[in-house]
Parts: C-alpha cells; sequence; structure tokens
C-alpha cells in the first residue's frame, strides 16, 4: 500500500455547461461546491508504482456561493492560470501555483451561468449570466465590455480557436448565436433547429470546411435559405465548422460560412448499462460534446444513458458511432455526463476526463475508447467511517447523498478502489457497523430512522428492519443477544445488532428477523435494576470487545455501564456535563491487559474523558459506584468532539475529531498531544485509524471531503487554540452559504446529538434516491444541481473555529493585492458577531409624536406631570391648564378621549406626511371608523388586501363597495387577474370573466367560466372562439385548435389545425376531421397532406396519409402508378434521382409492359381484381377535372394530373371499356404536350403504346365508334412524336444535349431556324443541327435506314387539308379576340387619361380611340400591317366562326398536332438530307404553307421555300 496522503473528494457540481477543464502537462481542474479542486494526471502525479497514475493536489478556496464555471488558460507558458465562476457574482482568476487570486471581477448582476478563457487572446476571459449579459475581460489591462445579444438564458458559451473575434453562445431554448464582439456583440449568424436547451458548443479544430466534404454533408434535413444573416466582410466568411448538442437529443453541425446545419445526429437509445441506478429516481439529459484535435472527422458526444459515442463525421449518412468501453460492463458511467476535457500528459498520451451524475470522474484513453481510472466523489456529508473487522482495509463510508460507499484500500492496482451502494437506503446515511466475523455483512442507519443490512458481495437489496428509530440513527453496534432475544426457542443469532436513535432510545434487532418487532432494552433495564424513575435518554451506545460490558451514553452527559446478560447497572460515570456523542473502548490486544478496561468518551463539552473500568467491572460490588474522576483527561479542542477512534497499533494512542475542524491524535496514557490534521475545510463528523498502517488515519467531514493523512507528516501537535482559533472560524464562515430558503423551526427533541444532523446539510429528507450535492434527482430539473452546502451556522456552532487546509491560506493573501477599477461595488456583511445578523429590525413606531414629546428634559416632563394632575384633580380647567393642554396632546394617553382623538389625528396627519398611510389606516381602525379608513384609502388608491378583508365588520355593503373599488385600483394597477378573484369573492362571476377576457386572459376567464358557470352558458362558447381567434391570428394553430374544439366548432377545429400547411399538421387535422365526423373534410385534407409528402418525395407518408379515409382508395391508385412512372423516368435518367426518395417495395417488381405492372401492383397491394371494384374506384376518379396544363406547370403537379389520366385509362382497360382508355390515354399525352414538356410525352407513348395503336384500333371495331376520333388524335400525336424524333436523329449531337423541348414553342424554333432574309435554307442549316436530341439518341445511319421508308406513311396523317383549315379557323378567332381585347385596354386607358389632360391635345384620345388598331404582334417596318377596323375584326370574328362551324364535331372534339408546324419540319428534313421526303408529300406541306400560313413566321418561311 502506498504510503502517500489520499483524498475523496467532493462530486463535481452539476448542470454546469462547462465546470471542469484540463491543460497540457496533465493537471486537470474540476468545480465541486464552492471550490475547484485540483488533479495531476500522468507520470507527475507521483503515484504509487502499478495504480493510476494521477493525484488530488490541491483545491482552491475563496467563493463563497456555488461555482459555476471552470476553465484553463491554453495559452502555452501561462498554463498556471485559470478562472472560475460562482453564484456570488464574482469572476476570480487563480494562479494555481500558488493557490491564489490574482484579481476577480464582479461585473455581473445576475448569475453567471458559464464562462470561457479564449483559446487565441492570452488574456480574455468570456462569461454569461441567466439573463443574456456577456462580459468580456482583459485580464492584463483590467478593462472589460458588456453586450446583451438576446434577453434569454444563456447556458453555455465558447470562443473561436481560429477567429479571434468570434463567440458561439447556446441559449436554453435552443437558439445558437455567433457574435463579432470586436463589433460590439454584432450577430454573424443565428443558427435555428434546436428546439431546447444547449448543453455543449463545440468548434472543429481545424479550421475552414473541408475536413467534411460536401457528400458527407447531411442537406436533405435543412432549408436552402441560410439560418440567419452573414455580414459582409466578417471574419467566419473563412468558414468553420460548428457542433452543438442540445437537450432535444440531437447533435447538430452548422457550417460558419453558410449560417445552416449541414448535419444532424440523433443520439439513439442504448440499453442502460452497469445497473447502478435507481430506476424511479427521473434525471434530466444532458448533452456534451468534444471534438478532438487530431481527429476532426470524429465527435465525442455523452448519450442520455452515460455512455461516451465516438461519432464518425465522415459517414454522416449511415450514422456510425463507437462506444466507449464497449466490452467492460460496469466501467461506463451508469448516469447522465456533463463535462468531456481533453488532457495531454507529460508522456504524450492522449486522455479524456468525464464528468457525470454519478459521482465518478473517468479517464478514457482516446487511443483505445478504454477506462483508465476512476475517481469517485461524495455528494453529501461524510458521517460515519467503519474498516471491516473480517475483509481488511474494507472501509465503509457513510454518505449524506444517500448512498454507502465501500473502499478497498488495500487494492494495489487501484488507490479508489470504490463500491457504491443505494438501493433501499433513499436518505443520509448517518450510521455504520461490520459485523464481526462474518464477511461483507454491513449494518447501516439513515437520517431518517431507517436500520438495514448489506451484503457487501451480493446485488440483492438490504435487509430494512421493520421497526424504525423516530429520528436520527446515531449509532450501531453489533452485541451479545439479550432477552427476550436470547430466551427464544431454537437456533439464535450469537449477535445481535443494537442501534441508537435520536429520540433516546435504543433498539435490539434480530439479523435473522429484521421483518420482526426490534426491542426496547429500557425495559430490559428497568425489569434487572427495578428502576423506578425515567432513565436518560440515550445518546451513544458501545460494546466493550469481549461482549461482556456494555456503555450508554445519555444526553445529560452521564455515561452508564451494564453487565450481560440482564444488563445490570455496575457503574455510572459523572463527568461530562453535556450530550455524550461518543464512546469508544480500548483494544483487547494491547500490551498489557488492563488497557482493555480503558474508556475513551467525548461529548459537546470537547473535553475527552479516559476512564479505566477494571475496578468496576471486576469487583463485583453488590450496588452500582458512580465515577467522578478520570483516569486521563485530554483537553485541546475547542468545539464539541464527535468520534474517536484507538489505534490498533498502539497502547493508549487515540484519535478524536472534532467541530473544530481538525483531527487530533493523543497519547492518552502521558496525557500529552501528538499530532493535528487541519486538512478540511469544515466540522470533522468521523474518523478511524487505519487496521493494517499505524502511521494512517482517515477522516470524514462536512466539508464533502474523506482525508486519508499520515500522522508522521502533520506540522502541528496541537488543535489551535486563542487568537488563531478565531481567525480559522473566520475562514470557516467564509464557505459556501446556500441561497436564502425558508428556515424551518426544528422540532423540539430530548437528544440533540449532532447538529449536521438537523439542517445544517441541505439535503432534503424526502429525498427519493441517490441526492446530488444537496440536491435529489428528483430536483434536479428545478435546481440545475446545485451543490449541497451548510445553509447558515446554528449559534451553538457559530463560534466554534473550524481549520481550513493551507490552500485556503493563499487566498487570504490574494485579497490585498485584488485591486479592480472595474469591479462593482458591493454590500459588504457588516463586521458584528454572527448573533448581531440574527437580530430583527425594530418595528415602526404607531405614536412617533407623543413618544418623542415623551422624551424631552426632565424639567418638561416634570412640568407635564403637573399639568396631567392638575387636569386630572380640577372640577373645572382653567384657562391656562386648557391652553397646556393644548400644546401637550401628547397626554391624551391619560386623560379624555377627545384628547386622545386629538392626538391619534395629529399622529395619523404625521403617517400620511411620512408616507405611511398602512400606520394612518391602523390609528383609524383602532378608532374604530372603519369606513372611513375604507372611504380615505380609495380616494387615495391606497387599498390593502387586510383592509378590505376587515371590511365586512362594517356591514355587508360597505364590503360590497369595498370589494368593487378594490378591483378597479388593481385595474389601474394592471393585476387584473387578482381583481377578477376579488370580483368573484362578491358573486360577480360575469364581470370577472369580461374583466379578464377584455384584458386578454383567456386561460384564466376560461377556467372560471368552466368553473362557475352551466356548461351550456353562450359566454363560455364566447370565450373559447375569441381566444381561438386571437391565437389563429398569432400563428398558435394547436392551441386554437383545441379552442374550437372547446366551442364544439369541430370543422373550425380541423381547419385551423390544417392552416399550417405542413405534412404533419395536415395529417393530425385529417385525423381529427374523422373523429369529429367531418368525413369530407377529413378526406380532403389526407388528400393534402398525401400531396404535401409527394413534394418530398415520400411516397410510403403519402400512401399512409391516403389510408386514413376509405374514400381516397382511388388517389392511392394515382399515387402508386405515379411512383411507378417516377421510378421508371428515374431509371430512364429522365429525371434528377433523388437518394432521398423514399419508395415502396413494390416498385422493384420485375420488368413486364408498364401498363401490367401497375395492374399487378393494384391487385397485391390493394386487393382490386374484379370488374365492379374497377368501375366503382373509375366513377370516383372520373368525377375529378383538373384544369388545362401550360408552359408553367410544375413538373411534379403537372406528373400528378398524367398519373389521373393514365389510372383511368388502366382502369378502363381492365373493364374492357377501350372508348374511355383511348380517351384517358389522350387527355395524358394531351397535358405533357399543352406543357411543353416532349420528354414526358415519348415516354408515355413508348410505356403504354411500344407497338403502337394498330391494337387499340382492332379493340375500338366499328370505324364510326364515338372513340375513334380520339384515336385518330392520339395516332396523330404519335406520328408527331417520331416525325420530330426522325428530325434530330438528321441533326449532329450538340455539346450540351438537352431532354427537355417545349413543343409549344416549336414555332419559335422554326422562326429562328429560317433565315429572316431570302437565305439559302443551306444557310440556315448549321442553326438547325443544334436542336437538342433526344436523351438517348439513334445511330444516324441505322436510323435513316429504318425510317426512310416509314416517315412518309405515318407522317402523312399529319398533313392534313382539314385538319389545316380547322386550325386556320381557330388562331384567326384567337387573332380577333386578342385584337379586341387590345382595343378595350387602349379605350380605357384614354378614358384614364381624359380628366388630366386640358388644352389643343385634350381630344387626342378621343380620337385614338375612334381610330382603328393595330394589329398587336409587332411588326417590322416594311411588313407592317394597316390598322385594322372595328367592323373589320367583327367581319373576320364572324367569318371564321362560319367556317368552323361546318367542320363535323368529331373533329373539333379533341386537340391535333400543329399542322403547319409539322408542314415547316418536313421542309427542314428535306433541306438537311434531301430525297428523305417523299416529293408528292413536300409539295402538299409547301401547298398548305402558302394557303393558311398567314401569320408572319410562315409567311418569312414561304418567301424563303420560293
Amino acid at each position: 500500500m502506498g504510503q502517500e496522503p489520499r483524498t475523496l473528494p467532493p462530486s463535481p457540481n452539476w448542470y454546469c455547461a462547462r465546470c471542469s477543464d484540463a491543460v497540457p502537462g496533465g493537471l486537470f481542474g474540476f468545480a465541486a461546491r464552492t471550490s475547484v479542486f485540483l488533479v495531476r494526471v500522468g507520470p507527475g502525479a507521483g503515484a504509487s508504482l502499478g495504480t493510476p497514475p494521477f493525484r488530488v493536489i490541491g483545491e482552491l478556496v475563496g467563493h463563497t456561493e456555488r461555482v459555476s464555471g471552470f476553465t484553463f488558460s491554453h495559452h502555452p507558458g501561462q498554463y498556471n492560470l485559470c478562472a472560475s465562476s460562482s453564484d456570488d457574482g464574482t469572476v476570480k482568476i487563480w494562479d494555481v501555483e500558488t493557490k491564489a487570486v490574482v484579481t476577480e471581477h464582479a461585473l455581473h448582476q445576475h448569475t453567471i451561468s458559464t464562462l470561457h478563457w479564449s483559446p487565441r487572446v492570452k488574456d480574455l476571459i468570456v462569461s454569461g449570466d441567466e439573463k443574456g449579459v456577456i462580459f468580456c475581460y482583459w485580464l492584463n489591462r483590467n478593462d472589460s465590455q458588456h453586450f446583451f445579444v438576446e434577453p434569454r438564458i444563456i447556458f453555455c458559451l465558447t470562443c473561436s480557436p481560429h477567429h479571434e473575434d468570434l463567440v458561439a453562445i447556446g441559449y436554453k431554448d435552443g437558439l445558437v448565436v455567433i457574435i463579432d464582439i470586436s463589433k460590439k456583440g454584432e450577430v454573424i449568424h443565428r443558427l435555428r433547429g434546436h428546439e431546447d436547451e444547449i448543453h455543449s458548443i463545440a468548434w472543429c479544430p481545424l479550421p475552414g470546411e473541408d475536413c467534411l466534404s460536401s457528400n458527407q454533408e447531411d442537406t436533405s434535413e435543412e432549408p436552402e435559405t441560410p439560418n440567419g444573416r452573414v455580414t459582409p466582410q466578417a471574419p467566419v466568411t473563412k468558414g468553420c465548422y460548428l457542433a452543438t448538442g442540445s437537450k432535444d437529443q440531437t447533435i447538430r453541425i452548422w457550417s460558419c460560412s453558410r449560417g445552416r446545419g449541414v448535419m444532424s445526429l440523433k443520439l439513439p437509445f442504448l440499453k442502460r448499462r452497469g445497473g447502478g441506478v435507481d430506476p424511479s429516481v427521473k434525471e434530466r439529459l444532458w448533452v456534451t460534446l468534444h471534438w478532438p484535435s487530431d481527429q476532426p472527422t470524429q465527435l465525442v458526444s455523452s448519450c442520455s444513458g452515460g455512455e461516451l459515442l465516438l461519432w464518425d463525421l465522415s459517414q454522416s449518412w449511415r450514422r456510425k458511432y463507437t462506444l466507449f468501453n464497449a466490452s467492460w460492463e460496469g466501467q461506463s458511467h451508469s448516469r447522465i455526463v456533463f463535462n468531456l476535457c481533453p488532457l495531454q500528459t507529460d508522456d504524450n498520451k492522449k486522455l479524456l476526463l468525464s464528468t457525470s451524475m454519478d459521482r465518478d470522474i473517468k479517464c478514457w484513453d482516446m487511443s483505445t475508447l478504454e477506462c483508465c481510472w476512476t475517481l469517485p466523489s461524495l455528494g453529501g456529508f461524510a458521517y460515519s467511517l467503519a474498516f471491516s473487522p473480517v475483509d481488511t482495509g474494507c472501509l465503509a463510508i457513510g454518505v449524506g447523498d444517500g448512498m454507502i460507499r465501500v473502499w478497498n484500500t488495500l487494492s494495489l492496482k487501484n488507490n479508489y478502489d470504490v463500491r457504491s451502494f443505494w438501493q433501499g437506503v433513499k436518505s443520509k446515511v448517518t450510521a455504520l457497523c461490520w459485523h464481526p466475523t462474518k464477511e461483507g455483512c454491513l449494518a447501516f442507519g439513515t437520517d431518517d430512522g431507517k436500520v438495514g443490512l448489506y451484503d457487501t458481495y451480493s446485488s440483492k437489496p438490504p435487509q430494512i428492519s421493520s421497526t424504525y428509530h423516530k429520528k436520527t440513527v446515531y449509532t450501531l453496534a453489533w452485541g451479545p443477544p439479550l432477552p427476550p432475544v436470547s430466551l427464544g426457542e431454537g437456533d439464535r443469532p450469537s449477535l445481535t445488532l443494537y442501534s441508537c436513535g435520536g429520540e433516546g432510545v435504543v433498539l435490539q434487532h434480530n439479523p435473522w428477523k429484521l421483518s420482526g418487532e426490534a426491542f426496547d432494552i429500557n425495559k430490559l433495564i428497568k425489569d434487572t435494576n427495578s428502576t423506578k424513575y425515567k432513565l436518560p435518554v440515550h445518546t451513544e451506545i458501545s460494546w466493550k470487545a469481549d461482549g461482556k460490558i456494555m456503555a450508554l451514553g445519555n444526553e445529560d452527559g452521564s455515561i452508564e455501564i451494564f453487565q450481560v446478560p440482564n444488563l445490570k447497572l455496575i457503574c455510572t460515570i459523572q463527568q461530562h456535563h453535556k450530550l455524550v456523542n461518543a464512546i469508544s473502548w480500548h483494544h483487547e490486544h494491547g500490551s498489557q491487559p488492563d488497557l482493555s478496561y480503558l474508556m475513551a468518551s467525548g461529548s459537546n463539552s470537547a473535553v475527552i474523558y479516559v476512564h479505566n473500568l477494571k475496578t468496576a467491572v471486576e469487583g463485583n460490588l453488590e450496588s452500582p459506584v458512580t465515577i467522578t474522576e478520570p483516569y486521563r483527561t485530554l483537553s485541546g479542542h475547542t468545539a464539541k468532539i464527535t468520534s474517536l477512534a484507538w489505534s490498533p497499533h498502539h497502547d493508549g494512542r487515540l484519535v478524536s475529531a472534532s467541530y473544530d475542524g481538525t483531527a487530533q491524535v493523543w497519547d492518552t496514557l502521558q496525557e500529552e498531544p501528538v499530532c493535528n490534521f487541519r486538512g478540511h475545510r469544515g466540522r470533522l463528523l468521523c474518523v478511524a485509524w487505519s487496521p493494517v498502517d499505524p502511521d494512517c488515519i482517515y477522516s470524514g467531514a462536512d466539508d464533502f471531503c474523506v482525508y486519508k493523512w499520515l500522522v508522521s507528516m502533520q506540522a502541528h501537535s496541537r488543535p489551535p487554540q486563542g487568537k488563531k482559533s478565531i481567525e480559522l472560524e473566520k475562514k470557516r464562515f467564509t464557505q459556501l452559504k446556500a441561497k436564502p430558503k425558508k428556515k424551518k423551526k426544528p422540532p423540539t427533541r430530548v437528544p440533540v446529538k449532532q447538529e449536521s444532523l438537523d439542517g445544517n446539510e441541505e439535503i432534503r429528507k424526502e429525498s427519493p434516491g441517490p441526492v446530488e450535492n444537496g440536491f435529489s434527482d428528483a430536483e434536479g430539473e428545478a435546481d440545475a444541481g446545485e451543490p449541497e452546502v451548510p445553509c447558515s451556522l446554528e449559534s451553538a456552532v457559530s463560534t466554534e473555529p473550524v481549520v481550513y487546509s493551507p490552500a485556503s491560506l493563499g487566498f487570504e493573501r490574494s485579497k490585498a493585492i485584488i485591486s479592480n477599477k472595474i469591479t462593482l461595488p458591493k454590500k459588504e456583511p457588516p463586521k458584528e458577531k454572527p448573533e448581531a445578523l440574527l437580530k430583527k429590525r425594530k418595528a415602526r413606531s404607531m405614536l412617533p409624536l407623543s413618544t418623542s414629546l415623551d422624551h424631552k428634559s426632565k424639567e418638561e416632563l416634570h412640568q407635564d406631570c403637573l399639568v396631567l394632575a392638575t387636569a386630572k384633580h380640577s372640577k373645572e380647567l382653567h384657562e391656562d391648564v386648557a391652553a397646556a393642554l393644548e400644546g401637550r396632546y401628547h397626554l391624551g394617553l391619560f386623560t379624555d378621549r377627545a384628547t386622545l382623538y386629538k392626538m391619534m389625528e395629529l399622529e395619523g396627519k404625521g403617517h400620511l406626511e411620512n408616507g405611511h398611510p398602512e400606520l394612518f389606516h391602523q390609528l383609524m381602525l383602532w378608532k374604530g371608523d372603519l369606513q372611513g379608513v375604507l372611504q380615505t384609502a380609495a380616494e387615495r388608491g391606497e387599498l390593502t388586501d387586510s383592509l378590505v378583508a376587515m371590511a365586512p365588520v362594517a356591514g355587508y355593503h360597505v364590503w360590497l363597495w369595498a370589494v368593487e373599488a378594490f378591483a378597479k385600483q388593481l385595474c389601474f394597477q394592471d393585476q387584473y387577474v387578482k381583481a377578477a378573484s376579488h370580483l368573484l369573492s362578491i358573486h360577480k362571476v360575469y364581470e370577472a370573466v369580461e374583466l379578464l377576457k377584455s384584458n386578454h386572459f383567456y386561460r384564466e376567464a376560461i377556467a372560471i367560466a368552466k368553473a362557475r358557470l352551466r356548461p351550456e352558458d353562450p359566454i363560455l362558447k364566447d370565450l373559447y372562439l375569441s381566444w381561438g381567434a386571437v391565437l389563429e391570428k398569432d400563428g398558435h394553430y394547436a392551441m386554437a385548435a383545441k379552442c374550437y374544439l372547446g366551442a364544439a366548432c369541430t370543422y373550425d377545429a380541423a381547419k385551423v389545425l390544417a392552416k399550417k400547411g405542413d405534412a404533419a399538421s395536415l395529417r393530425t387535422a385529417a385525423e381529427l376531421a374523422a373523429v369529429v365526423g367531418e368525413e369530407e373534410l377529413s378526406a380532403s385534407l389526407a388528400l393534402r397532406c398525401a400531396q404535401e409528402l409527394l413534394l418530398a418525395r415520400n411516397w410510403v407518408g403519402a400512401q399512409e396519409a391516403l389510408q386514413l379515409h376509405q374514400s381516397l382508395k382511388g388517389q392511392r391508385l394515382v399515387f402508386c402508378l405515379l411512383e411507378l412512372l417516377s421510378k421508371h423516368l428515374e431509371e430512364r435518367q429522365l429525371f434528377e434521382c433523388r437518394s432521398s426518395s423514399l419508395y415502396h417495395a413494390w416498385t422493384t417488381a420485375p420488368e413486364g409492359p408498364f401498363a401490367e405492372r401497375v395492374a399487378a401492383v393494384w391487385k397485391s397491394a390493394f386487393g382490386l381484381d374484379t370488374p365492379e371494384q374497377y368501375q366503382a374506384v373509375f366513377q370516383k376518379l372520373q368525377s375529378i377535372k383538373y384544369p388545362s396544363a401550360t408552359n408553367n406547370t410544375p413538373s411534379k403537379q403537372l406528373l400528378l394530373q398524367i398519373s389521373h389520366d393514365l389510372t383511368l385509362a388502366i382502369l378502363s382497360q381492365q373493364m374492357a371499356s377501350w372508348e374511355e382508355a383511348v380517351k384517358a390515354l389522350l387527355r395524358a399525352v394531351i397535358r405533357s404536350y399543352e406543357s411543353g414538356n416532349f420528354t414526358i410525352m415519348q415516354e408515355l407513348c413508348s410505356a403504354f403504346l411500344p407497338d403502337g395503336c394498330d391494337h387499340l384500333r382492332e379493340k375500338l371495331g366499328d370505324p364510326h365508334s364515338p372513340g375513334m376520333a380520339a384515336f385518330t388524335s392520339l395516332e396523330a400525336f404519335l406520328a408527331y412524336g417520331r416525325l420530330y424524333e426522325f428530325w434530330w436523329s438528321l441533326s449532329r449531337p450538340c455539346s450540351k444535349p438537352s431532354v427537355w423541348v417545349s413543343a409549344a414553342h416549336s414555332r419559335k424554333v422554326v422562326e429562328h431556324s429560317l433565315p429572316v432574309d431570302d437565305a439559302s435554307p443551306e444557310e440556315a442549316q448549321p442553326e438547325a443541327s443544334c436542336q437538342p436530341e433526344l436523351s438517348q439518341p439513334l445511330a444516324l445511319g441505322s436510323r435513316l435506314l429504318q425510317e426512310s421508308e416509314r416517315v412518309p406513311a405515318t407522317c402523312r396523317e399529319l398533313i392534313s387539308d382539314q385538319r389545316a383549315s380547322l386550325q386556320s379557323s381557330q388562331r384567326t378567332v384567337a387573332e380577333v379576340q386578342e385584337t379586341l381585347a387590345e382595343m378595350i385596354r387602349q379605350h380605357q386607358k384614354s378614358q384614364l387619361c381624359k380628366p388630366t389632360v386640358n388644352g389643343p391635345d385634350s381630344s387626342e384620345p378621343a380620337q385614338e380611340a375612334e381610330n382603328p388598331v393595330c394589329s398587336p404582334r409587332g411588326q417590322s417596318k416594311e411588313d407592317e400591317i394597316q390598322p385594322v377596323s372595328l367592323p373589320e375584326l367583327t367581319k373576320r370574328l364572324t367569318e371564321a366562326n362560319e367556317r368552323m362551324a361546318q367542320f363535323p364535331e368529331s373533329i373539333k372534339a379533341w386537340p391535333f398536332p400543329d399542322v403547319l408546324e409539322c408542314c415547316c419540319v418536313l421542309h427542314h428534313m428535306d433541306a438537311q438530307r434531301p430525297g428523305c421526303v417523299a416529293p408528292e408529300m413536300q409539295q402538299q406541306a409547301q401547298e398548305l404553307l402558302q394557303k393558311y400560313g398567314k401569320a408572319e413566321v410562315y409567311k418569312r418561311y414561304c418567301r424563303a421555300c420560293t
């Protein structure tokens, strides 16, 4: 075992974003309660060979409240500097070598939540508080600057390691802000995406944004627009990644150059490992991050169960992570992790240190991800220490955090081999005692009176005694069984457990039957000793090692010695005069047998007495003796004694623990002090001597520490005395003071053994499980893990000096050098004694004027007596006496009522003048004028709750009036809710509700209305509707929906819920509408939801949305076909393929005709099999009509409309309704044609008509059937597509071929490809050759060989004189209508201009209106068309309509490709490749162009042809 001191420190503070840090070289610091503990890690720690290389080396003492932040300076040359922030409002900068404060500031006016030492600026410390204020403090120049960026609670902040002016700030509501401190805190980015608290911010260790390639960034989940604004010339333009961890269980990676998120990591749910957690305890989630400097593509994060994860950012789409310490069960943290600190040791090992709610500090090797070592810590007072007599070196520690620690102090591999036990404890552990012979059997007692037995070698819960003490268990001891346990039948235990509780009772528990009743030994004592008087209150029990003698310590200071088997009283020691706290018997294996009769005792009197009881025990006296003289007296402590322990290695050597903050080793035989230990910062509560090392002692105190210290290394020999004792007490008084809480008056109890058990430890007794530094897990949500600290010092302890560790001396020296010009003045506490602080402020006098007149000179007081005597005993008042009484109104107390009223009137005026109306009101009440008081207070607006409460004394109507007046006064003071409550007190419910409604307190108004009015009252519905309208206007749609539901307006509830328009809202609205019976609305909303999901290409989600309503089965078929069509187009590479598309499994069906694949999927996925089913779906879909497509129709909407038509076509085919099938297929082709999407038109034809239209002609049969007209049009469009394919196959490929061709703009293509003047066709060929080609062009030679024969035949149908004539008439009608519209616009314009024109030109607009207008089409100068008159336009329109009427309806019913356009294409084909078009077809095309080509483009074309 190593011969070096050890420290079991307090737990690191919880719920702090940065309260631990480390610097290269192996120095680690963490904040615990009001201090910062320093740990040396690595070769420089000086640890024993084979043990983990770390050691607690010191403590930074100076703060008076919880330390909320800690950070080192990471600049070479000043690794010794660090900074800490505290709830006491100060930021202190420390030198860890001297453990002294270098400087400090108190700039913050609110609680500081976090701080960080800039990694770029050597002297810059940035801190933020809970009100959103940020302070930048420059250490060297003693200067500061503050910013108020957002009125939100700051949770964390981190300075950029690459840009000295950038700071990233995380807020409680999930907002992340990056500011530039060089530009007065200007916001560079506002990063929105998290939905809850930001716990950690980590900058990427590499500048720039090259470490994560673009394909690693997850851009699908983030909006395209930047999330915030980017300031020009900002330093962030160079870019850097930023990682944030949030309570919403996500980690987000942000791009600072783009101001947006690029990656989102969702924390996985991992089964909790280790098992050392109470499942009934709720804990907050905390996510902390660390970005390794040498691995920019890896990120370390904590998880919900305390696990650590190493994320691989290079494979973000896989969300790949590695679990730390995956191979060892129980080595990971069992609770949430708060901080991660990287550390590089002197031997260049890269380590990571973590602090957790499980109170362990763990060190991880980053190369192996394994746990190197664990430093346990304490979350409460160390109440009890006990070494196992069987398992040597096993030290049990009872702690105030509700857990028992068992420390194997002899472990050769781990100096801190500690196990924790919490099951069944649930309170502060105040007493421990090992079984003398049974291995692993540990008895414990708690603050709530519980006694139990733990088997430390088993994972089973403890056995709990069914008999509880009424108060704290002070002491436990194993001893021989006494009656009635020893008299029972059958097997009996060799030893039973005795417990002494705070109520003064000692109970005997049978360890074999803890479920049975425990016995009070007082009954046995009374029966054995025939005691008739009341027994004293017991406070301590101790058995002699041989089990024959028992000592009981009492509250009155007496100690009674009893002998087994019946507890005969043999001796009473009357030495102490105060409560006995500790009794300890000398061990049996001393060099002299008589030493085993030595018994040491300590009490609240600070003096230790040692008695030799050999004579009393062996004397066999008939009656008990009383001892009044001690064997030895040990004086030196200055406060009460709490614990005593004999050295098992020496004769007569004793160690004592005291409230004076020291532990003292005594040589009792010589009555001399040996050494004094002063390492604790609090009152010592327990002490134990090592059973194997004569030089080693363990001690625990209320500073949450257990120290192992060596007797030989102590510099002092006795406790501090005199002045030094007072100074140490003052130092101790500066340690942590909790935030003000309501002090509960302690209940009166008979024994008061240890004040530390009552109120000086801040753990609440109703703690449901293990508690943090003063706060249970259940309280952690509200109190954010504030450390447990002494609230105040009891008056009985306030004068007792307490010793500090040597670290505190540096703090005292540093006070002299603190000189900050920017430090805000703080109120110093008065320098009186602590008792003076407890004095209450004296109440203000009710009669100050008369009181002052009674404190005049002696002569005037004597004169008052004479005047009073004259006035009381004279039958008639003389004028001089009356005048004297007039000036001495204070004598009204002793004369008549009228004078008293006058005195009270003057006193009341004085109170009003001095601004104390409440005192004036009390005087009026004394007179009995309550109504006058109320009227005066109402006029002055000074009515109070107490005055209104007294109003009923003056009568019912006065009370009603007073309440109404007070309500009006409260309304003027904007206290509308309180005013409404007072109106309710006089049963004015409607007035109260209206008051709240008019001031927008709808929630409160509804609560009152529902509680006090009938359910059918119309005002309740009006409240719901009014609140719902306000919420809807403000965008709170979900809350507005609740209001409409409350008002029974279910339709409005569904509509407002869908108002946001996103898929989730629409789905919820659809479900809500279905629940309330709005079937039609539910169906429409479900369809809208599916369409929104369709935009995101979430096919699975869209189908799930459509499943919400049975009437949408037809739409499910449409969406199914659309999904298959989209997949088909993506596979043909005609659409941009998106990896985020979520397809169904049916899209991977085997290849085959497209229509057959669709029908097969419908049958398998939707159960469509019979003609009746097809007919029902067809009728529903046929009633849905879509508008015609245009060039501006979005592609996704176009595909949906086309899929609708194709669905009708396939349904018609399944029903053998071929006419309807041809019409639906034609509608789909026409939509793609009208939208200008030539590619989709061609793909539809190839997918549905791969072999042409001949099979449809056979299905239709009768050539005169109604469907034949649609078939003719469909066949023409098929030929139209092939015509273009043939033309483009003649052209040479362009550099960038495109599949998007606008058929509607073909005329423009032809126009631009033709020469404007009489140029030859050959000159136009280069432009014509640049027409876009199909995505899968065919080889030119083979294509010509295959198509040269067919092109004339297939295209002959397109060169139709009848169709050309019809289209010419239609163009004429369109041109005339456009010209008429232009005339109307010009006329309206002239009418608007007429009132503003005066003079010779005023008639011009009218003249212009009468003149015929020109054609709206732009013309060149030489081809300018003469103006056309209105009669001429009318004539043209009539003639065109007459011509159109002559055509049969079958021709006009369906669209047809533009005949003249096809003629132009044929001309180009012949010009590019002479002979590919038959001469008679070429001749027919030219004739049609010359006959019907009246438009300018065709006229120019005709001139070029001639």
